[in-house]
């Protein structure tokens, strides 16, 4: 049973193309496991935790998941729940605005359930307050009435175990990082692991993929699972529209090309962005806001978005001075690196 604390927070009905989205997508994550493609390291560790778990019979301890968007912590949060025959339920820390709210959630649980809490550094100080007797101790301090007349109450909470993902591990706090029993950080896919879960996701979808096309998706994917499948789907939209019955390479690139995703997978905003520091800075040093101000995108963008990518792929360095351009990023875009500039990396 999966439920949204989003979903119960509104009456808005979802649009029929926005539900089948989101059933396309619970489709494509995997089941178990097993099915589970790419994070061996964290595979192997929760193999372990959720064995040791079941074999004494007990609630399974707080995890923590951590690492970049779009590489499965969601995924693996309902794994979790499935190995363990549980009920999860699903919210995030910008929806739990008040400690009554996380009050809510909590004597909602019943005994061995998942809260899954997604963004959990956006969780207010207040709320964390309410967390750490819970996570802790499985009790729930409510403060009835204001001023000299208020009393504090003590609730025995059920045992459960909270599930937290966040993409900036750096903001969250310390009490809180502390009282998760194991923390695990997923890394990047390499293209071979991608490509495993194109072909799985297209024969979900109903699609014919050679693996000449779905290893030329995985070049262009940045490295994420969440990307490949959404880079799939408008693929399947263009091979239908164009009549193709199977998904060749040259289908794939043409499709790839329209979206304007290069062979490193750099988007045209991606681009822009190296632009801007080689033709209107010379290659940098820049500073952040100046870059944003000439790109026209927000500083947290460049730096959350842009910028990690294009550090991965070697095009930009960070410098005390500002952002550099590298001599990988001249040659992608067909360009001569300026003489001299080497020594400022």
């Amino acid at each position: 049973m999966i439920q949204s604390n989003q979903e119960q927070n509104t009456n808005t009905q979802a649009a029929p193309q926005d539900e089948e989205e989101v059933i396309i997508e619970q489709n494509l994550r995997p089941k178990g496991l097993e099915e589970y493609v790419g994070q061996e390291g964290v595979k192997q560790n929760l193999q372990i935790v959720l064995g040791a778990a079941k074999k004494r019979g007990e609630v399974l301890e707080h995890l923590l998941f951590y690492g970049p968007p779009g590489l499965g912590k969601t995924s693996l949060a309902f794994i979790v729940a499935r190995e363990m025959g549980s009920n999860i339920k699903i919210t995030s820390g910008p929806a739990i605005e008040r400690a009554g709210d996380l009050a809510s959630l909590l004597t909602n649980l019943n005994e061995g359930d998942v809260l899954f809490i997604d963004e959990i550094h956006r969780l207010n100080k207040a709320v964390e307050e309410v967390l750490y007797p819970a996570m802790e101790d499985g009790v729930l301090d409510i403060v009835l009435g204001k001023g000299p007349g208020a009393r504090s109450i003590r609730m025995e909470l059920p045992k459960f175990t909270l599930i937290g993902a966040t993409t900036r591990i750096g903001l969250l706090s310390a009490p809180l990082r502390d009282r998760f029993g194991a923390t695990y950080r997923l890394e990047y896919y390499t293209p071979a692991e991608l490509e495993k879960i194109i072909s799985r996701s297209a024969k979900i979808l109903g699609a014919e993929i050679e693996t000449t096309a779905s290893m030329e998706l995985a070049q262009r994917s940045r490295f994420t699972p969440r990307i490949a499948n959404r880079l799939l789907k408008r693929i399947r939209d263009f091979a239908q529209v164009e009549g193709h019955d199977t998904i060749s390479a040259e289908v794939a690139r043409k499709a790839l090309d329209l979206l304007e995703v290069d062979a490193q997978g750099l988007d045209k905003n991606d681009r822009r962005v190296l632009e801007a520091l080689v033709h209107k800075f010379g290659g940098g040093p820049v500073g952040i806001n100046t870059l944003a101000a000439a790109t026209g995108e927000e500083e947290d963008t460049i730096t959350d978005i842009h910028e990690p990518f294009l550090i991965r792929l070697g095009f930009l360095a960070k410098t005390p001075k500002g952002r550099v351009a590298t001599e990988a990023a001249y040659k992608h875009l067909g360009l001569e690196q300026p003489l001299g500039q080497q020594t400022i990396l």
